[in-house]
Order: structure tokens, then sequence, then C-alpha cells
């Protein structure tokens, strides 16, 4: 059991602090200062409290007894959870107890990321180099829902949520919240907690008190072996679009289909190109475009005569991204995509992800397109060059998106098959030297003996 008692650290004859300290078992003890100072002469030895030979120190005396009590019921109240009782926490519940921590509007966590958000657009980002305004819009919409589970979450517990209020519990509590009753998947949970995090690390940096724990979050992910998301190989591809569909709505999610395994781009980035996207160089197509989430500039090269054709003289009608995902699932049906495989699907009834074996056609969503595109490349394509495509930054990355573990041959075989092409051309060259008219030298005479 815990036990709480107050002492004094110096005897010198001037006011000194109060220290608090409590025993958790096993010579588990912290100590903090309660914030209250005494002169030694009014403090009694046998008790551990103030004398009460005055009213200043009746007040004092009472002050106390009033935290012993608080401690004890805030102690008992998470003993049964996995809060790190520590200075940190101690110091917390000082103030709360004495409502020494002025909770205002600036305070207020929701009241930040709604600042955050009406001012996504003029944002400084630090960037490579330097910095840029705005942030990119899935990151500004992630905030919002993030908002949105806070708002949700103090109606629940009847509680604003202020920067100070951010504890061990708090995190603990929240994230049990997501998990359990919102029925959210482990990643999900964590963005939030991450934007949490985030957003108390930068509100500390202006100014506004935040509780110390908040530098402590930890962000829980789930392992990429428990991430599935599907691929189409070129064969199946090549059975979608010999498919014989006839729905024009059908049609038109094909083609994005198609387009999208060839040219690697996220799905929203996919619906934003038109035929202005387009260029031509040397009699070859190249399609430019921006990304929206990292805002880098791209350029593809267009190599496959039916997606060029597709781009030249049936280009496709602008649908959303959830009626593209409802439609090439029926399209996939149609070409017969059908092999059991692995994966997710969102369960209605329970309110979230159900992983099991489903017909392929069932798991393709607009996410298999820059997938499909990065591992039916992968190998054929340098790496460096895909990763400029699909606009990942790291190679380490790009392997755990395709799942492919390292190859350490890969860079020697593709040294190998450069310097192949290279003695192939010196060789070319030289037999082209060897094969070209030696210049002939004649001997003209200048009609002297000489």
């Amino acid at each position: 059991m815990a036990s709480i008692n107050f002492r004094l650290r110096s005897s010198a004859n001037k006011n000194v602090s109060i220290k608090v300290y409590t025993s958790l078992g096993r010579g588990n003890m912290i100590e903090v200062s309660t914030g209250f100072t005494i002169n030694p002469k009014d403090w009694s030895d046998n008790t551990d409290r103030p004398k009460q030979n005055t009213a200043e120190n009746k007040l004092l005396f009472n002050n106390l007894k009033k935290l012993e009590s608080f401690l004890f019921d805030s102690i008992n109240a998470v003993m049964s959870e996995s809060v790190v009782i520590d200075n940190f926490w101690l110091e917390t519940k000082i103030k709360e107890c004495f409502n020494r921590v002025k909770k205002t509007d600036e305070g207020l966590i929701t009241n930040y990321i709604q600042d955050l958000i009406d001012n996504a657009d003029t944002r400084k980002v630090k960037v490579k180099g330097g910095f840029k305004h705005g942030i990119s819009l899935s990151r500004k919409n992630s905030f919002i829902s993030t908002k949105q589970m806070l708002s949700e979450y103090e109606k629940k517990t009847k509680k604003k949520i202020h920067f100070i209020d951010i504890t061990q519990g708090f995190i603990d509590g929240f994230e049990r919240w997501l998990l359990k009753t919102k029925k959210y998947a482990v990643n999900t949970a964590s963005k939030h907690i991450a934007n949490i995090k985030t957003v108390c690390n930068e509100a500390e940096k202006k100014g506004i008190q935040v509780n110390s724990y908040a530098k402590q979050i930890n962000i829980v992910s789930e392992s990429d072996d428990d991430r599935y998301i599907q691929t189409l190989s070129f064969n199946e591809l090549d059975e979608i679009r010999k498919a014989d569909i006839t729905s024009e709505a059908y049609q038109n999610a094909r083609k994005w289909l198609l387009i999208g395994c060839e040219i690697g781009q996220r799905g929203g980035d996919l619906l934003n190109i038109t035929k202005d996207n387009i260029r031509y160089k040397n009699g070859k197509m190249y399609l430019d475009l921006i990304q929206q989430k990292t805002k880098k500039a791209v350029t593809i090269g267009i190599i496959s005569p039916y997606i060029i054709d597709l781009l030249e003289n049936s280009f496709p009608y602008k649908i959303s991204t959830q009626k593209l995902n409802d439609h090439i699932k029926k399209v996939c049906e149609i070409a017969k995509i059908n092999q059991m495989t692995e994966g997710k699907i969102f369960d209605a009834k329970t309110g979230r992800k159900e992983f099991k074996e489903y017909e392929k056609y069932k798991l393709i969503t607009t996410h298999s397109f820059r997938r499909s595109f990065c591992s039916n490349y992968y190998k054929k394509i340098p790496t460096p060059v895909l990763m400029g495509i699909s606009g990942h930054s790291k190679e380490s990355i790009f392997r755990v998106y395709i799942n492919a573990p390292e190859d350490t041959d890969e860079n020697a075989d593709l040294f190998m098959k450069f310097s192949d092409l290279i003695q192939k051309q010196r060789e070319a060259e030289q037999k082209k030297t060897e094969q070209e008219p030696k210049p002939q030298f004649t001997v003209i005479k200048n009609g002297t003996n000489e």
C-alpha cells in the first residue's frame, strides 16, 4: 500500500520548501516539492506537519491534509491501470489538487488543432533545404479526423481536454477507447496518438503549458506482416483488358485501373490527371504531375501501346475515389480475378476489418495500382528509377512496400548487366573503326633530284 509523507530538507532559519514523498513499495520512492514553504521553527518533527500555532500554519496544515487525501485517491484510481507513477505524474497531481494550472481556451487541444486546420495552407513546414508553406491535403484531413475523435471523447468523458491533461492515464484511456469502442485498427489509433504528440510538442514550443508526459508518448504500429494490399500481375491486367465489359461505368473504371497500374501513382493523383498532363519528346509520350502528398514533381514515361492509345483517343472521365473502388471490384470480378487470397475487408456488423480469405476481386482498391506498378517493374527497371516515379524516398521503405527483402546480388547483377552493354558498345565502336577505309598516302615528286 502506498504511503504519503511530508518533510523539510533544510533547517535554515528561513522559509524552506515542504516536500511530499510517496513510497509505492519495493524501494520505489518519489519526492517532489509541494509548492508550499515554512520556517523550520514552525515545523513539528513529531507529526511531520506544521505546528498549529498561527492561523497561517493552520491553513497550511489543512492544505497538506487535503493534498494527502487527494494523492491517496489519485494513486488508488490508477493502481489497476498501466500508469507510470513518477515525478511528472506527482507534480501534475499537486497542480490539479490546488488548481494551479490556468486552463484557458488556448490550452484546449481541440482549439489548437482547429487553428492548425484553419491555417493549413500557410503553415510553415520543414523540407529538405529549408521550409515551405502548406501541409498536404492528406495531413490536413488527418488532423481533422483527430479533432473529431477528441471532440467525441470529450462528450463521452464529459470533460474538456487541455494540454496539461495529456497524462499517461489519458493516453492509455483514449487509445483503449479507439481500439475497443471505436474498433479502429492499430495503425489508425496510433495515427491519432501521433497527431496528439505532434501538436503537444508544437504547442509547448509556443509557450503553452503542456504536460511533461507528452514527450514520452510511445507510438505503436501494426507489423507490416499484418498489412495486406493486393497487386495485379501483368497477366491479370491482360485478362482485365480483354474482359467483355458492356457497362459504360465499368469500362471507364477499367481504363483508370489499367492507367493506374502503369503510372504508379496514388489514387488521388491518378484521378486528377487530364490531357494537359501529357507531353511529347522525340516522339515519346511523357506524363507530368505533382503528387498531392509529397508535393514532388514526377514525370512518367508511357511505354505501353495500349495505355498510349487510351490517353490519346479514349481518355477516361473523372469519378470519385469511392466510386472507382466500387467499380473496379466489379471489373475484376467480370475478368475472373477470383482466386482465394488473404486480406482484410470492413465488416459493417462488427465495425472493423475482418482478416480471412476472400475472392481476390473483393480486395482490389485504388491502393493496388501503385503497388502493382512497383511490383511488376521491380528488377526490370532500376529501383531508383521506380522510386522516383512512385515517390518513395528510401529504398528500405520501398522494399517493405512491395514485400521484397534486400537482395545483396541486385546491385552486382545490375552492374554486370550495364558492364555487358558498355563492353558491347565499345566492341561495336572498335569494329566500326576497323572497317573504316584507312587513308592512302601518295608520294608526289617535286621535279628535282633532291
